[in-house]
């Protein structure tokens, strides 16, 4: 519970009116639930003769303050006496009847009320936690994910946050109730009769423990059950994502074998969970039966051996009140339960939000560079970089990019080219050395700022499920279709674009699917143009491509990079001839450095590399 806690002042604390409103009107309906119960006592005293006092009319002039509520009851038994003496016991029972009517009325409007108020406050702290992860998701660096599977977060955003609401969330109404409930019944429990008050306190704490015993294993069980939820959607994500590849094998039967084995381990994990909260109900009523057994023998000895002032009538309010006690306490310990499975996934939840992001805006950033001035030079100076201490990927790099400058980098796969390029836009950082932008450390600068310096182009074109003017305009809401439309023309998309069905307002697919992979690239491209930045990052741009959407995309690339510095990652070899300086990478260092024209003399690496491609006759 004390995490439960800890959750109510984390996300509802934007809602406290709310919950004050709330308690509000939970003790108003719990006050007019005890008025109401009261009406049993003149009934059974007055209407069945249990009792024979005499009651006479009492004014309240010059009466102490104490005395208004004596006062108040014993005007009440006189007018109920007068009238079962005037019009006959039917009219005292009718006029109960009307009055109790109007009490309960009351009592559910003020409950409704209580709830109604509350429904805001719980999908507005579901809406809270999604935004909050989806914005963490955000802000996250990329090594993140490379270790949490995609799948997995989804599962996150969608089944756990459904769970936290489901059960955590739904529970606060009940916790903004049933205690407030429970301590104005057990305050009227206590000026009835303290004694038996005394025994029943001893008596449902017991029944909170055995309770609380059964419900422990929830919360394990419940994120197990979560767990096995997420490996599902990872499993589902990877299918769809992969399904050329698993019709290619035939591995269908192999996928469903693995698919079925997650969902079988839910089945398991989920049954266990549902059956132990269905215990909940059973016992919590036996207990509450045997408690109910308990304070009958024990209220019935102190009355028939005269232990107490307690009169029948009195007795049976008290039994009233108590039995009305145990509906709340069975309810709240009931909270306990779910409040335990949306406690599991909360962790899983916090594992997002909690993720401490390394790449982090320094205390006194640098002011925003202006993107049109920039002068765009980069340096690395003794860099070095290791995703594992006893695995460096990157060893004292030393390397200059100057201004309107076009550097290529190539190299085997995996001797560190994609990470050298990473560390520029910081989507890591270096362990040691530094990288210079315009001069000054990257890390100087604010992320935001860093990255509007920077255009990318990937080997793979990611594209959004949009129309082709809200891809080519990602990142820059303010462009207008007459700048979208140039720097298509500029990227050679234009023609392509045109030729679709509704132009510019077309949709693209999931990840583009309608388009071929130079189209897809060409879009990539337009959107660095539309960009306009002074840096420019192309990792391996054409390498996905067939040698007619290589030319077309070479011709795009080579109007985006004039005037640019350019880091270019290259894979054929034949796109980065004319750049202004190679650099050869193995085993994470710079083994050779120079011009196409300088390397090829070498007779090195560069020259092993171009070789390998059977190029050397086409590129020299």
């Amino acid at each position: 519970m004390k995490d439960f806690i800890l959750f109510i002042r984390r996300f509802a604390g934007p809602y406290k009116g709310t919950l004050i409103l709330s308690l509000t009107l939970n003790m108003i309906s719990a006050i007019l639930t005890l008025f109401s119960f009261m009406f049993i006592i003149p009934i059974l005293e007055v209407l069945f003769g249990i009792s024979e006092k005499t009651y006479t009319m009492m004014s309240y002039d010059h009466a102490p303050l104490g005395d208004y509520w004596d006062i108040t009851v014993n005007n009440f038994y006189y007018y109920v006496t007068e009238i079962s003496a005037t019009h006959g016991a039917p009219a005292v029972l009718g006029g109960l009847g009307i009055v109790l009517v109007f009490m309960t009325m009351l009592k559910v409007g003020s409950a409704y009320l209580s709830e109604y108020f509350t429904i805001p406050m719980r999908n507005g702290v579901t809406r809270d936690i999604r935004n909050a992860m989806y914005e963490k998701v955000l802000s996250l660096p990329i090594g993140f994910f490379t270790v949490e599977r995609k799948g997995d977060i989804l599962a996150r955003i969608t089944g756990d946050v459904g769970e936290v609401e489901n059960s955590a969330l739904s529970s606060i109404y009940a916790i903004f109730k049933y205690p407030v409930l429970i301590l104005f019944y057990l305050g009227a429990m206590i000026i009835i009769s303290w004694q038996m008050t005394l025994f029943v306190l001893v008596v449902l704490p017991l029944m909170g423990y055995i309770m609380g015993t059964i419900g422990k294993k929830l919360k394990a069980q419940s994120l197990q059950v979560q767990q096995t939820w997420g490996q599902m959607l990872s499993t589902t994500e990877e299918t769809l994502g992969g399904l050329r590849i698993v019709k290619a094998y035939n591995a269908e039967e192999q996928m469903y074998d693995r698919f079925s084995g997650e969902t079988q381990s839910l089945l398991r994990y989920a049954t266990r969970m549902a059956r132990r909260q269905a215990l909940a109900h059973p016992v919590s009523e036996l207990l509450g039966t045997c408690a109910i057994a308990l304070v009958l023998w024990f209220g019935g000895e102190l009355i028939l051996t005269g232990n107490t002032s307690l009169d029948p009538a009195r007795f049976i309010y008290y039994l009233v009140i108590f039995y009305s006690l145990i509906a709340p306490a069975k309810e709240l310990t009931k909270t306990g339960y779910t409040v335990q499975r949306g406690m599991a996934s909360l962790q899983r939840i916090d594992k997002i939000l909690g993720a401490v992001n390394p790449i982090q805006d320094p205390e006194k950033p640098l002011p925003a560079p202006d993107v049109k001035e920039s002068k765009g030079n980069i340096r690395f100076e003794n860099v070095s970089f290791a995703y594992s201490p006893d695995h460096p990927v990157l060893k004292n790099i030393n390397l200059e990019v100057p201004e309107g400058k076009t550097v290529a980098i190539v190299g085997q796969s995996g001797s560190g080219k994609t990470t050298l390029v990473d560390l520029i836009p910081r989507f890591w950082d270096t362990q040691q050395g530094r990288v210079l932008v315009n001069g000054h450390d990257v890390r100087d600068y604010k992320v935001h700022d860093l990255r509007a310096l920077m255009g990318n182009v990937n080997q793979e074109a990611i594209l959004f499920n949009d129309t082709f003017f809200n891809n080519i305009a990602f990142g820059a809401p303010d462009a207008t279709l007459e700048q979208v439309i140039a720097a298509a023309k500029i990227a050679n998309a234009h023609d392509f674009i045109m030729a679709t069905e509704d132009g510019y307002q077309t949709k693209v697919g999931d990840r583009g699917c309608r388009l071929s992979g130079g189209q897809r690239q060409r879009i990539s491209i337009a959107r660095s143009i539309l960009k306009n930045p002074p840096v420019l990052i192309l990792d391996e741009a054409t390498s996905a491509l067939d040698t007619e959407n290589e030319r077309v995309v070479q011709e795009a690339l080579d109007r985006l990079m004039k005037d640019r510095t350019t880091v270019v990652i290259a894979h054929r070899l034949s796109t980065i001839v004319n750049a202004d300086k190679i650099c050869v990478m193995q085993d994470g260092e710079i083994v050779e450095e120079g011009t196409h024209q300088e390397l090829m003399k070498k007779q090195g690496h560069y020259h092993r590399l171009v070789s390998m491609q059977s190029m050397t006759s086409k590129i020299e």
